[in-house]
């Protein structure tokens, strides 16, 4: 499983533009094959921060995903946004233990 996790910082009044860009790339993203999970989430203390949540089934999965129209039209959102900081990591890993 490959996991990707990080965040992304908006300018401060973007939030409207990105809930609107995000909620299109993420039903999108959610219907492609190999994708576990896809979620943004505002910080809690820092409005500007968006932390972002992928789980994918292999890496493979991933590469198309990134490959896809939505990710091309996403890529041109953040940059009409604004984004100012980008912080992604990507994780190779099993699917881990409850607890």
């Amino acid at each position: 499983m490959i996991v990707l996790n990080g965040t992304v910082r908006m300018p401060e009044g973007a939030l409207a533009d990105l809930q609107a860009a995000a909620g299109r790339m993420v039903a999108a993203t959610l219907q492609e094959p190999g994708c576990i999970r896809y979620a943004f989430a505002q910080d809690l203390l820092d409005r500007t921060l968006i932390h972002i949540s992928e789980a994918w089934q292999d890496k493979a999965a991933l590469d198309a995903h990134f490959a896809t129209p939505h990710m091309v039209e996403w890529i041109a959102a953040l940059g009409a946004i604004g984004m100012t900081e980008r912080n992604l990591r990507i994780y190779e890993t099993d699917e881990g233990i409850a607890v």
